[in-house]
């Protein structure tokens, strides 16, 4: 079992920590303002999710070709700069948002993303490349402890809320958003000091390789994102709604904090289990059989009335709906197998925009029907998810069934 060892690693996948904190803890904020001091409907926070959303993800292709073409120093201000880009508009948009104005609050809390967009690609390609032997487990602690982030994240906001304004204080304070803010430049600086400071490629190679300039397999793909774009209605398009949900039923910032750490946290297990099931079995299936499988919990999570029973349907549906995310990233390299990095930054990009989108709709959706029959909505939706998968051509196993398969001895004695 690989454990990466270099120092440049742990800098990077810890940065990746505390991006992600900072992007998840947005919803906590949104649902904690919205009852203290920024009223809001469930479609201003839907738009201002999805347009946070929108800015990461558009974002990604643009600095992920930044990061190819500027080599090491645009990589290191893409990194390091792009954590410290999210954390300082983040703290702006809660400064802003203490005044009660929605549109002074949602530009810089949007613009947050861009940060996160940078530094995803430069992570994701500096994460493989610090030890190319082990790309790809390097890649699985890479997104582990991005999911860690995402989990602890709203649980970290929750609790540091809930902690400085108790019941009867009086003023409403977000001091310790401020405060965790300055603790995270020291993360910030460890990756600006221990980035890598070369990177060993053979573009040449790949781009004169047969894979990479074989013609696209149009309907898988088609597939493919029609798949992705209804998952995403679950994860990451519910999520953003998970505060909202059970602040509505009187939890207060804690526990709804924690329920949304719960999910996330889920999400990112189940990524590493999913992750081991699809080198084994079929990848459609297992995507399919996960998506399938989490209808009855993002059904019931709505209207669970124990508190216990609501944390156990959320991580069933955060492991169900999320585990399959590094999956779909490796689905998306065997349609593409010449063009690896462009899958790679297009899968996620796509995931996170249409995610961006389906926070919006259930948004506008919730205001109509709501926010509970909105949740039930998207579990149905599920169910054509799993069956999209399902239709996926069976060729899209065939490179990783390939690669388990021992050498022929005619090839190995030439």
């Amino acid at each position: 079992m690989n454990i990466p060892r270099q120092r440049s690693f742990w800098a990077i996948a810890v940065g990746h920590t505390t991006v992600d904190i900072f992007t998840s803890m947005g919803p906590v904020l949104l649902a904690f303002l919205s009852a203290q001091v920024l009223p809001v409907s469930n479609t201003q926070i839907g738009a201002a999710v999805s347009a946070q959303q929108l800015a990461g993800s558009l974002s990604q292709p643009l600095f992920g070709w930044l990061a190819d073409r500027g080599g090491v120093r645009w990589q290191r201000w893409l990194g390091a700069g792009g954590v410290l880009w999210t954390v300082i508009f983040l703290v702006v948009a809660v400064a802003l948002a203490m005044t009660g104005q929605y549109w002074l609050m949602v530009v810089p809390y949007a613009l947050a993303a861009l940060g996160s967009g940078a530094f995803h690609p430069v992570g994701t390609m500096l994460a493989a490349e610090t030890d190319s032997d082990h790309a790809a487990s390097n890649l699985s602690y890479f997104f582990l402890l991005g999911q860690a982030g995402l989990a602890l994240g709203p649980a970290l906001a929750g609790i540091l809320l809930d902690r400085a304004n108790p019941p009867g204080a009086g003023a409403v304070t977000v001091t310790p958003i401020y405060v965790l803010g300055l603790l995270a430049l020291l993360p910030i600086g460890l990756l600006a000091i221990n980035m890598p400071s070369g990177r060993a490629r053979s573009r040449p190679a790949v781009a004169a390789s047969p894979e990479a300039t074989a013609s696209l397999p149009v309907r898988a793909l088609t597939l493919l994102a029609l798949m992705v774009m209804l998952r995403s209605m679950a994860q990451p398009g519910s999520v953003a709604f998970i505060p909202r949900l059970f602040q509505s039923k009187g939890w207060d910032p804690t526990e709804y904090g924690l329920i949304t750490t719960s999910f996330w946290l889920a999400s990112g297990i189940a990524g590493v289990i999913f992750g081991q099931l699809a080198d084994r079995y079929d990848r459609r299936h297992v995507i399919a059989g996960s998506l399938l499988l989490s209808v009855p919990a993002l059904y019931l999570l709505p209207v669970s009335g124990e508190k216990f029973l609501a944390f156990g349907l959320a991580i069933a549906a955060g492991a169900l709906t999320g585990g399959s995310h590094s999956v779909i990233v490796a689905l998306a390299q065997t349609l593409i197998p010449g063009r690896k990095g462009l899958a790679s930054g297009l899968t996620l990009g796509f995931l996170f925009a249409t995610g961006a989108v389906g926070s919006l709709l259930i948004g506008g959706l919730s205001d109509k029907i709501g926010l509970s029959s909105a949740f039930q909505v998207v579990a149905l939706v599920m169910i054509a998810a799993g069956m999209t998968a399902l239709w996926l051509p069976a060729g899209t196993q065939r490179h990783a069934a390939e690669a388990r398969q021992p050498e022929p001895a005619s090839t190995r004695t030439r």
